[in-house]
């Protein structure tokens, strides 16, 4: 099965890095609590990046960092060579960085239809087109069947679903994934698991995502591992450890 590159990949135009994101000695607080500690990691153009650790150290603070939800003290984050810092969350998402939020803020009483189409909003060209992209419906073919049901009443891996279609919908270069499998039904995790490995390899899309099912975690190209808000090991997933699974993944 193919998919255009048009209908839910970035705009032709957009300039080739050989890293979508780059994070520079990133330091946050929560007050005086250090919360991140000279973080750095980067997220290569058309692969996909699985930040790992246990619960607690930092990873859903870092995403939210990277979308402007929350402000660091020092470093830089940079997004197509370009430094973001100053950016607000709805620029980010009008650069191209698509959220995908721990979980998944589905509006409970917009239609799935309704809610896919909100995603237009993070598009850059406001001339968009008020469709919902076929390719969506081959990624997720369950949603095609729900199009008039409310957001609030599908399962957790509909739901799942449905938030990344909705992020998919603004064309983003970048796709930040927290947490996407918490929660859901392993038939459903294998489905997901699928439908990000065929949008990298068909649209170039870069993925970083924050995951503890391990056989998620493999599917990445790369993984960054977080303990007490800074990065302790990395390197490639064909190389994860036994030693550093259970470190950072076992409970």
């Amino acid at each position: 099965m193919s998919y255009t590159r048009d209908a839910i990949a970035p705009d032709a135009t957009a300039v080739s890095q050989d890293k979508t994101l780059q994070v520079s000695d990133l330091n946050v607080y929560y007050g005086e609590s250090h919360i991140l500690r000279n973080v750095d990691l980067s997220v290569p153009a058309g692969q996909m990046v699985c930040l790992i650790g246990r619960n607690g150290v930092g990873k859903t603070t870092l995403l939210k960092s990277i979308m402007g939800l929350i402000r660091p003290r020092s470093g830089a984050i940079a997004f197509d060579g370009a430094v973001i810092n100053s950016k607000t969350p709805d620029q980010r998402a009008k650069l191209g960085i698509g959220y995908v939020p721990q979980g998944r803020e589905i509006i409970p009483r917009l239609t799935v239809k309704e809610n896919l189409l909100l995603g237009l909003e993070a598009r850059r060209n406001s001339k968009h087109s008020k469709e919902i992209a076929a390719e969506i419906f081959e990624l997720f073919p369950v949603l095609k069947t729900m199009l008039s049901r409310m957001g609030g009443d599908l399962s957790g891996g509909q739901q799942q679903q449905l938030a990344i279609a909705r992020a998919l919908m603004g064309q983003p270069r970048l796709l930040v994934l927290d947490e996407p499998t918490e929660g859901i039904q392993p038939s459903i995790i294998l489905e997901i698991e699928a439908a990000v490995r065929r949008i990298i390899a068909t649209t170039g899309i870069s993925v970083l995502l924050v995951e503890q099912h391990l056989h998620f975690v493999r599917q990445a190209d790369y993984y960054y591992a977080m303990q007490k808000g800074g990065i302790v090991a990395s390197g490639s997933t064909s190389e994860l450890s036994q030693d550093v699974i259970q470190r950072f993944l076992a409970v």
